[in-house]
């Protein structure tokens, strides 16, 4: 029982001793580039076309005169933003893309997926 003591203490300074080791690595978010290549057939579109384009949307949202048409498949999400100009029929300025899970996709990618997801109507 004398001995313990000491043992605890040499444990303890090898513990203090041993070299520091990183954790898990942490992996940062990867940037999409914004670009508009792959897009022609989204941005300026109305809301007509992204339904003959894609189908019915997942989901329609309206606030004031803008509008978010949200198309969905098993490999991405994609958000089509459209607001109207002078006056004029809503079209899409803006598009936003993600795979199911929050991650980052490229937007043309998902736009592919998803022509192919209702036969490229």
């Amino acid at each position: 029982m004398k001995r313990l003591p000491p043992l605890l203490l040499s444990l303890a300074l090898a513990a203090c001793a041993a070299p520091a080791t990183k954790g898990p690595a942490v992996s940062q978010p990867v940037a999409i580039p914004y670009t508009s290549v792959g897009l022609e057939r989204v941005v300026g579109a109305d809301a007509a076309s992204l339904t003959k384009l894609f189908g019915q949307p997942d989901a329609d949202v309206r606030e004031g005169a803008a509008r978010k048409l949200q198309y969905s498949s098993g490999i991405c999400v994609l958000d089509a933003y459209l607001y109207p100009k002078d006056g004029g029929e809503p079209r899409v300025t803006y598009v936003d893309a993600r795979e199911p899970d929050g991650s980052a996709i490229d937007r043309a990618s998902c736009v592919a997926a998803l022509v192919r997801r209702d036969g490229g109507r």
